[in-house]
């Protein structure tokens, strides 16, 4: 099992994986986003990711105000800077995004420990399941991102799941 607790795996994965690792390190930004337990999660640490794929980097912070701080005085002049704070699944959130060299980068951050943030959990089945399935199911997983299926409804779809992707794929059993 790869340990995406760190990003180190990336130097030896595919071109985009590289590119991700070089421009995350040249950048500082899991240098900068450290006191926040970030862990790079998404598409394209499992291979699953498409042209417009985004690197999505989730963060586990104590006080809001200073997270927000952090990321704003940190990020804040990149191209396309933005931040906003929203609830998801009755949890405080915050989410930034912008651009570095050829990435959108995605900070999302909440009051819980990043291992057990959705995100991380849906990357971890869902790589656990592409190790399973092999590489014609991971295929067919791009396929349907790239007309238009978000992730989780993609496997959700190829999965036979019926109802909530995103909560069934939590329970899913490889």
């Amino acid at each position: 099992m790869i340990d995406f607790s760190s990003i180190e795996y990336l130097k030896t994965g595919n071109p985009k994986q590289i590119r991700a690792y070089e421009t995350l390190i040249q950048n500082k930004v899991f240098e900068v986003l450290s006191e926040f337990n970030p862990i790079l999660a998404g598409t394209i640490p499992i291979n699953i990711d498409i042209e417009n794929s985004d690197l999505d980097i989730i963060c586990y912070w104590k006080n809001k105000p200073e997270f927000i701080s952090k990321v704003s005085s940190s990020f804040g002049n990149k191209t396309e800077f933005k931040i906003r704070e929203t609830n998801i699944n009755q949890y405080e959130s915050v989410i930034a995004n912008f651009k570095i060299e050829h990435f959108e980068i995605e900070i999302f951050g909440q009051n819980i420990p990043t291992k057990d943030q959705n995100a991380y959990k849906h990357m971890i089945i869902e790589h656990e399941i592409l190790e399973a399935k092999g590489e014609n199911f991971r295929l067919e997983i791009i396929k349907l991102k790239r007309n238009g299926y978000k992730t989780e409804p993609a496997f959700g779809r190829l999965l036979g799941l019926k109802t909530n992707p995103y909560s069934e794929l939590l329970d899913y059993k490889v």
